[in-house]
């Protein structure tokens, strides 16, 4: 007896399953890909990407051709590294450790991707010393099971740090000389089947990202950076009803950025050490705070916030 074309399952016949569920559904699943993404800034944080520091931050010896304050000390990062690894675990966070052979500033991963419920959308990196590490983020979510929405390309630059959920159906994202205009029109397109917009706000000259001008601390409370937060950002605050803590441009946030910090769970933060004034500015707010050293990081160019690649957060 032959067997048509049509009574093969390959063909659509008899044991052919069709794929029904939508590729939200499947992501918030399960099975299919790893759960990931999240659409609040603040809700209780569940699963994030890290980047053990590569053998090629020893080898930088001019550190602002590098992108750096100071010369970092390449074990002294690693066991930082480890450290951060560690506390994130005993606040319930699974994490994902990944170790490129790559570039120095790689360690930033939070700029590499920014995540929807859907999937990462993979930065296109704004500086000519960063560019390649969005392949290194890229094999790492993937290998870990995690979809990538979109890829930013052309003329195009975004990053990840420049992208932040002001309530689960509208992101901001800054706009400057790490993401221009193009970038977020990306970013645009990728929320817009999620039922989500973008609002863009100018940010100020020599600011690297959003995330250095505002936090958001729980469902109704941001800190802000209060020399540079353009009025658009004050007036979308405003509008969407937040209770707003402005912090002065002093010395423990310019230089041991103790607002870059990783929101927890609603009402508690981990942030660097070193910063008590801003401590009890949040504390004083009703803010938990659980605090660790990361002073290479700080040499490096970056804190808490920006090592910190967020995966998943509770829907």
């Amino acid at each position: 007896m032959t067997t048509t074309g049509s009574e093969l399952s390959t063909h659509g016949g008899p044991g052919w399953v069709p794929r029904v569920a939508t590729h939200v559904d499947e992501v918030a699943a399960g099975g299919v890909w790893a759960p990931c993404g999240y659409r609040s800034e603040t809700a209780a944080l569940r699963s994030v990407l890290l980047v053990r520091p590569p053998d090629s931050i020893a080898a930088v010896r001019r550190p602002g051709a590098s992108l750096m304050v100071g010369q970092v000390d390449l074990p002294a990062m690693r066991a930082q590294c480890d450290a951060l690894a560690d506390r994130l675990r005993d606040h319930g966070v699974e994490v994902h450790l990944a170790s490129p052979a790559a570039t120095p500033n790689v360690v930033f991963a939070r700029d590499l991707f920014w995540m929807t419920p859907a999937g990462a959308v993979l930065a296109r990196m704004a500086s000519v010393q960063r560019a390649g590490e969005e392949r290194h983020a890229a094999l790492a979510l993937a290998g870990a099971g995690f979809p990538i929405l979109r890829t930013v390309s052309g003329t195009a630059v975004f990053e990840g740090a420049d992208a932040l959920w002001i309530d689960p159906s509208t992101v901001i994202v800054g706009t400057g000389f790490r993401t221009n205009a193009a970038g977020a029109a990306e970013v645009a397109s990728a929320v817009a089947g999620l039922g989500a917009r973008v609002v863009t706000v100018p940010l100020a000259p020599g600011v690297q990202h959003l995330l250095g001008t505002v936090v958001f601390l729980d469902p109704s409370t941001a800190v802000i950076h209060r020399a540079s937060s353009p009025p658009e950002l004050t007036t979308l605050l405003s509008e969407y009803g937040y209770r707003v803590i402005a912090l002065p441009p002093d010395e423990e946030l310019l230089v041991r950025r103790g607002m870059n910090l990783l929101v927890l769970a609603p009402g508690r933060v981990l942030m660097p050490a070193g910063c008590p004034g801003i401590r009890r500015t949040l504390e004083r707010a009703g803010v938990a705070v659980d605090e660790i050293d990361v002073g290479e990081y700080l040499r490096a160019a970056g804190g808490i916030g920006c090592v910190t690649g967020v995966v998943r957060r509770e829907h």
